[in-house]
């Protein structure tokens, strides 16, 4: 059922707890939230896997990137979390999780998420994402979630599979290289219906 998506609905105060994890707004007026961002988008192992169509290289450009996700979530078609430890109330950041793209008709959107070098192997992605997911379609509304990584990334796949998202195929030349803007390479799509039998507790 998508009867919860309305046009005027809006994502810029919606914090989720859980799983022992917080999940809040990303503060684009914070320094402390900006350098986080800035190293989670320049992290060598994020741009292993990410090629962003904008690149962030420093401050002010990672202040502009929090404030244009700040816009999308006022307007309802994106919301941004910094993920942190419940036990931090949000002070300390771990990584990033967004529910992008939400196209109101079909009920559909699409996914992305990344983790600090430090919170690694913590299987903070795969609670942040149980999270988002579960909010997506319980409070949002949503049919359909979406998400899509390169061909390869294993750790992104099992995140994926350990939270009920199918993978259900190639997509060819989807994604960026590595560092480039004029060259392609392959990515599985992973899929979760909000009719889909609910994932064990991550």
């Amino acid at each position: 059922m998508v009867t919860n998506l309305h046009d005027s609905q809006s994502f810029a105060t919606v914090r989720l707890e859980g799983h022992g994890l917080l999940l809040r707004p990303w503060d684009p007026e914070s320094d402390a939230d900006v350098a986080a961002c800035l190293r989670g988008v320049t992290d060598p192992e994020f741009l292993r896997w990410n090629t962003p169509p904008v690149p962030v290289t420093d401050t002010a450009g990672a202040r502009d990137f929090l404030r244009a996700r700040a816009a999308r979530a006022r307007e309802g078609s994106a919301a941004s979390f910094l993920i942190a430890d419940a036990e931090s109330g949000g002070g300390t950041a771990l990584g990033h999780i967004g529910v992008n793209d939400v196209h109101r008709l079909l009920g559909v959107a699409r996914v992305g998420y990344w983790v600090l070098p430090e919170a690694r192997g913590r299987r903070v992605a795969t609670r942040a994402l149980g999270l988002a997911a579960d909010w997506a379609f319980r409070e949002v509304g949503l049919h359909r979630l979406e998400l899509a990584h390169v061909a390869g990334h294993e750790a992104s796949c099992r995140v994926a599979e350990h939270r009920g998202f199918r993978h259900e195929g190639l997509l060819r030349g989807a994604l960026f290289e590595a560092g480039r803007r004029d060259a392609f390479r392959d990515a599985h799509l992973h899929a979760r219906l909000a009719t889909d039998p609910e994932p064990g507790a991550p």
